[in-house]
């Protein structure tokens, strides 16, 4: 059985797309799917590449029985859009910034991530890097609210 492979995208690779990694990988486990994905995430800009995630973050998504500790940010590749069916970015403006990167000829379906949010209307997950620890709250409530989502539609869609 062919894998279904998902990166996800923000800007520097330590908050919110690490959690979005680690939250999808611990749903995953829930439902017993984990050996069906590939499961991934970067950056669209390469200042941290090579470092943990924030430890606001880690700290944040420790607290939820979900260890980011061992991530390390990496920057978006082109070998990224022929790997990945699925590239979710956490904002319009890393989005943008994929779809610019895009080669075009790879198989990775751009999107933004919050578009499997079944409690959030929002279409962006804010970046809490400069604010208090409520925000990395808010991230993980989404990123997890939105795991759920892609889960359901990802076992109601196959990949082609």
């Amino acid at each position: 059985m062919t894998k279904t492979s998902v990166l996800f995208v923000c800007l520097g690779n330590i908050c919110r797309s690490p959690v979005a990694e680690g939250v999808f990988r611990a749903k995953l486990a829930e439902y017993g799917l984990e050996h069906d994905f590939e499961v991934d995430s970067a950056g669209t800009a390469a200042w941290h590449s090579g470092n943990p995630p924030d430890s606001r973050m880690i700290k944040t998504a420790a607290n939820r029985g979900i260890d980011i500790s061992r991530l390390r940010a990496r920057q978006v590749t082109m070998d990224d859009f022929h790997q990945f069916d699925f590239i979710l970015a956490m904002d319009y403006e890393n989005l943008n910034n994929l779809q610019e990167i895009d080669p075009g000829i790879g198989k990775a379906l751009l999107g933004l991530y919050l578009e499997y949010a079944q409690d959030y209307q929002d279409k962006e997950v804010p970046d809490p890097y400069y604010g208090g620890d409520e925000g990395f709250h808010t991230v993980i409530n989404m990123v997890e609210d939105a795991a759920e989502g892609l889960i359901k539609s990802l076992q109601n869609q196959p990949v082609k």
